[in-house]
């Protein structure tokens, strides 16, 4: 237990576009915010090499780069900006306490929790290499599929997610092979079906990828092994896209935030208000469809707007 607890207007869980853009508003509104960065200062956005399509930057931008200037602009108003991360929160009462760390307690009459998302990975020396020197190895085909059009790439997964991004790729790229672990897909009927009768997606079941390969920090292929013959196959590719599923970053609130079977809080329709009063969400903590920069953005000013109304009907 620490010493002295510390009172705030509002505390931000989470350093993305979600945790910057709340933050901008709610300085902006005169709440005093404090923000912890989290495990993961940035978000998802500091492994994205290149931006191009978040409104405002014509040339683009690297993720990182946009990160940095999301926390001077919110530093700029007043943000509290603290590295860190929360370990334990208590949503009981009528304040929100919340630890950092173990050691710290702070106080909050308002909490926007903006801790975001991580995709799995398939866990390879190779994989993580690749997506390190931003050479060719992404989880997001709608972020990151634009660079190779006209180009041959490898998606891995099985889900409704995996098909519409092999589905996405395919009307960028020129052929898409799809590696499916099992002899069938987890994904729905309509979804397998619409992969399957598109002419440039090629799909290889029953087939596990061992290496990324590459030269020079760039993809130029993948081997992969059928688990049912142990025939090893090279496909030449320059994009290898990862579509095995996200882990919303949301365990520590499970015993006070309504979430759905795979740990995605469920904000009331139409805002950010969780089913706890003053603690309200933001990005991909909630987002399983879009998870894009600029929505994660949106949903963070309405988080702010809503703490903002929360704290003057109370009288803040």
């Amino acid at each position: 237990m620490s010493d002295q607890i510390e009172k705030v207007k509002c505390l931000i869980i989470g350093s993305g576009p979600a945790g910057y853009t709340a933050a901008i508003y709610a300085s902006r509104a005169n709440m005093q915010p404090i923000l912890y960065q989290g495990m993961q200062p940035g978000g998802q956005l500091t492994t994205t090499n290149e931006v191009e399509n978040f409104p405002g930057y014509p040339t683009g931008i690297t993720g990182p780069e946009m990160m940095v200037e999301l926390q001077k602009q919110a530093e700029r108003f007043g943000t509290d900006v603290r590295s860190g991360w929360v370990t334990k929160v208590d949503f009981s009462g009528d304040f929100h306490k919340v630890w950092i760390e173990d050691k710290k307690e702070i106080h909050a009459d308002t909490v926007i929790i903006s801790t975001g998302a991580s995709a799995k990975y398939l866990g390879l020396d190779s994989e993580q290499h690749y997506l390190k020197a931003g050479g060719g190895v992404s989880a997001c085909a709608v972020c990151d599929g634009f660079f190779y059009r006209n180009q041959e790439t490898v998606i891995v997964g099985a889900g409704d997610s995996a098909c519409e991004e092999a589905h996405y790729l395919s009307n960028i790229c020129s052929k898409v092979t799809m590696l499916v672990r099992r002899d069938v897909f987890r994904a729905s009927k309509i979804m397998a079906e619409r992969v399957k009768n598109t002419p440039n997606i090629e799909i290889l079941f029953n087939t596990e990828t061992e290496e990324v390969l590459g030269e020079n920090d760039l993809v130029t292929g993948v081997r992969a092994r059928n688990n049912k013959t142990n025939e090893l196959v090279e496909i030449p590719c320059t994009g290898f896209f990862v579509a095995i599923g996200h882990i919303p970053n949301t365990e520590i609130f499970k015993p006070y935030i309504d979430m759905d079977e795979t740990g995605y809080i469920v904000n009331e329709k139409g805002s950010a208000k969780t089913n706890v009063s003053g603690v309200f969400v933001a990005g991909d903590a909630a987002d399983k469809d879009y998870r894009q920069a600029v929505t994660a953005a949106g949903t963070g000013c309405m988080a702010a707007l809503d703490a903002e109304r929360y704290l003057a009907a109370k009288g803040h």
